[in-house]
């Protein structure tokens, strides 16, 4: 199953929606944007980790566990919804058992792919169907970059981050807090940092389910932003959520409040349970898939019991520890192996497939670059639709850096031209060219040469390929110099999106109003 809706026509909208509309419509007339590259698809098929037999065995693993073991719902009304499905909920505790003709009943009700939407049609995105849409790092603690060094996250280092975003072609969706704006107080932290994101990029975004009230402002701010009425929004996915369930087999209130409001207004949800091998799972890459899996179909059946065919994800984030330490590891084999196989357990299901982009690096070294390179390729070749921290984590989630966002961009622009497909015709095959040059030529004067040098090759931002003399003669700049200044140099350039000012007005009298209500509580 598909979505695929069109814009219906303007009716019963808000005069500041309709004002909103209007000006987009006429700024789209007045100034057409530029062309970009379009959204990166797969040419191939994904790689499959295991046989289809063994695949089936993980899925009826996790079915049993479901069954057998169950899960711990720590939200009443999460379990009341469960009961009426047919979950057996254990009325002493917090356990619920889902058998397995409730789970195998909800697989196909949400759709294959479907379309988020930006306030800025041109940057909406495609989930599923083959396509791959990158987005920011999210939810880091801390920043850093060569010159401050790493320090608290912050509001003035989260907007620069974000407008980062915005000016990185390669960078698709704003995947949630680049780092943490913990210098906002956390009761109305949501409602400045959502207003930031929507008003210094034009792509679209995630929101935060920390609880009914952060994720009910983060779905109207998405509305008001787009300048529709609520009817509109729930035919056009327009934000998206993370939901991590607390593993082992467990997930806590604040997390089930965002399937259950994300759901009922059909927007995205995307589980993705943090199985880290050895510690929150079996310690073998089968037994932590086969927890992994369960836990993304106890979120499934919730979501579509609650809304059937609410657009919904299917999230994988299995790695493994060091065994020495207990550390989180990233870019590993074992990490590459589980990216395949939860991308073959999301064909299974008919669901768009979420994997990640991330290191363990504490700088921008040899370590970020290919624990960071072989993560993206396990997501790319198990078939991802969307790459979360796809520019910019570092030591395993615990800062974002500046430079390595740009070193990221370039390699995701690498992989987007790699699935750019091949042109095999009269043309390519350069037949001509051949004749021209001849025996022991060469080809750089040649007419077909000469008529498309200038983009005939992806072209790099952080490559250096001069020769050792040159190179030398230049100051032997590293990649790490090369990203710097390019980090500063985008910022440097960076052009706000432009916003009617009817929309901008409504978003900041919601935050205005909402803060004067208090915000959100801090307590879960």
């Amino acid at each position: 199953m598909t979505i695929e809706t069109a814009v219906p026509q303007e009716t019963g909208a808000p005069a500041g929606e309709r004002r909103g509309r209007r000006g987009r419509e006429e700024r789209t007339r007045a100034a057409p944007p530029a062309a970009r590259r379009p959204q990166p698809r797969l040419p191939f098929a994904p790689v499959s980790a295991v046989s289809a037999d063994e695949l089936e065995a993980i899925h009826q693993a996790s079915l049993t566990v479901l069954e057998e073991i169950g899960m711990d719902f720590l939200h009443v009304e999460a379990r009341a919804i469960l009961k009426v499905a047919g979950a057996d909920v254990d009325p002493d505790s917090e356990r619920v058992r889902l058998d397995r003709g409730l789970v195998e009943s909800v697989i196909g009700r949400a759709p294959s792919s479907f379309r988020l939407h930006a306030r800025n049609p041109d940057r909406d995105m495609m989930l599923g169907d083959g396509y791959v849409a990158f987005g920011s790092v999210a939810s880091t603690p801390n920043v850093a970059d060569r010159q401050g060094g790493r320090r608290p996250g912050n509001r003035a280092d989260f907007q620069n981050l974000v407008r980062l975003c915005q000016a990185l072609d390669a960078i698709h969706i704003v995947a949630g807090y680049p780092t943490e704006p913990a210098d906002l107080h956390a009761s109305i932290r949501h409602l400045d940092a959502l207003y930031d994101m929507l008003t210094l990029t034009d792509k679209p975004i995630h929101a935060y389910a920390l609880g009914r009230e952060r994720i009910v402002d983060g779905i109207e701010m998405a509305r008001i932003a787009r300048g529709i009425p609520r009817e509109q929004l729930e035919r056009e996915p327009s934000v998206f959520t993370i939901i991590n369930s607390s593993s082992p087999l467990r997930l806590d209130a604040p997390m089930l409040e965002g399937v259950i409001q994300m759901a009922r207004a059909n927007q995205v949800t995307v589980l993705t349970p943090f199985t880290l091998a050895g510690a929150m799972a079996p310690v073998t890459i089968a037994g932590a898939v086969a927890q992994q899996n369960a836990e993304a179909l106890a979120g499934l059946v919730l979501a579509q019991t609650v809304r059937p065919g609410a657009p919904f994800v299917y999230g994988g984030f299995t790695s493994n520890v060091d065994m020495k330490s207990g550390a989180p590891a990233f870019g590993t084999p074992e990490y590459m192996k589980s990216a395949l196989l939860g991308g073959q357990l999301a064909r299974r299901y008919g669901l768009p497939y979420r994997s990640s982009n991330a290191c363990a690096a504490n700088t921008l070294d040899a370590q970020a670059a290919y624990e960071s390179v072989f993560s993206l390729w396990g997501a790319i070749m198990g078939g991802a639709n969307l790459l979360m921290h796809g520019a910019g984590w570092m030591e395993g989630g615990l800062h974002a850096s500046f430079e390595k966002m740009v070193l990221d961009a370039d390699m995701l622009g690498m992989v987007a031209e790699f699935l750019t497909p091949l042109v095999v015709d009269a043309d390519s095959l350069a037949l001509d060219a051949m004749r021209e040059v001849g025996p022991g030529g060469h080809f750089f004067g040649c007419a077909h040469t000469q008529a498309r040098y200038r983009t005939a090759f992806f072209a790099p931002m952080i490559s250096d390929w001069r020769n050792y003399e040159t190179w030398r003669e230049a100051g032997s700049p590293t990649a790490y110099d090369t990203a710097e200044r390019l980090y500063r140099d985008k910022l440097a350039g960076y052009a706000e999106p432009a916003i009617d000012p009817a929309v901008a007005e409504e978003l900041a009298a919601f935050v205005a109003r909402r803060k004067a209500e208090g915000g959100a509580p801090t307590d879960f």
